[in-house]
């Protein structure tokens, strides 16, 4: 190839870079319409002429990334788009998306970190980072944590209702200690620890379940708004601030925040308690 033809090939190659960039911008401007919107809604998303997003529409409604209503003429998500975005749903395990969280976790905070799911028996922890010189805790990988003496098992609380946790709450209230009791509040204190931990979007706790030790969890939410997994960190409570203003409260809730966000959540989305999403595959 000589010098002027290279000249001429990389403009030519850098206009397609763009245009599939364009395209891939009008795509995603639909999605964060909801999926479906006008032209004009959706040219004004993207900050460009009707005439110019309507090239583009009809390009990637021709691959099947994008359909038009014939009656309201608004356009939608087509089936390939679908497609593609099961695919990546499938691929979508909190536990895998939060190893690499529970590694900055206990490095950036130096206190042990792990992941639960809801499972058959209550909050299971699968995934677990402990640091080089570890709290000794009864806890491991395949643990089962109570719901209203754990921080994890109150986020749980807190997101979600269903029978299976309502039975659970009446079973662990009745055999409370006075300790344990101490630390709900007087009256309604199920609706109170709901609305605390939705306020500050995490929960916490300290000497309710081990004397002596602290913990702070958050949610994370799939792509529906329901709780998947939490994630926790804990420690000694004389050096561990389990505030829930604090730094190790505000990493945890950023981390859990990020695997949220990959797991398709926005927060928009937050709000009333859901039922739990168990992760297909995982001991219960």
């Amino acid at each position: 190839m000589s010098k002027e033809q290279s000249l001429q090939y990389v403009p030519e190659r850098r206009q397609r870079v763009q245009s599939a960039e364009m395209g891939m911008g009008v795509l995603k401007a639909l999605a964060r319409l909801g999926g479906s919107a006008s032209l004009t809604a959706v040219a004004a998303e993207v900050e460009e002429s009707t005439a110019k997003v309507h090239r583009y529409m009809a390009s990637l409604t021709q691959e099947g990334l994008v359909a038009q209503d014939p009656a309201t003429q608004r356009y939608y998500l087509g089936h390939e788009a679908i497609q593609i975005g099961l695919a990546a749903m499938r691929q979508c395990d909190p536990v895998r998306l939060g190893e690499s969280a529970l590694v900055r976790l206990q490095e950036a905070l130096g206190v042990t970190c792990f992941l639960a799911i809801m499972g058959n028996k209550g909050p299971t922890i699968l995934r677990f980072e402990e640091p080089g010189l570890p709290v000794t805790i009864n806890v491991r990988a395949g643990s089962v944590l109570p719901l209203l003496w754990s921080a994890t098992g109150r986020v749980f609380v807190s997101f979600m209702d269903d029978a299976q946790i309502r039975q659970q709450i009446e079973t662990e209230l009745a055999s409370a200690t006075i300790d344990q009791r101490a630390s709900l509040h007087d009256k309604a204190p199920i609706e109170h620890l709901r609305q605390e931990t939705r306020t500050h979007r995490c929960a916490v706790v300290q000497d309710t379940l081990l004397r002596g030790i602290s913990a702070v969890a958050a949610p994370i939410f799939d792509h529906t708004g329901r709780v998947s997994a939490v994630l926790t960190a804990l420690g000694a409570t004389g050096g561990f601030n389990p505030a829930a203003g604090g730094t190790i409260a505000t990493l945890v809730i950023h981390e859990a925040s990020t695997i949220s966000a990959a797991l398709g959540f926005s927060e928009q989305q937050a709000g009333a308690p859901r039922p739990a999403a168990a992760v297909p595959g995982q001991p219960a």
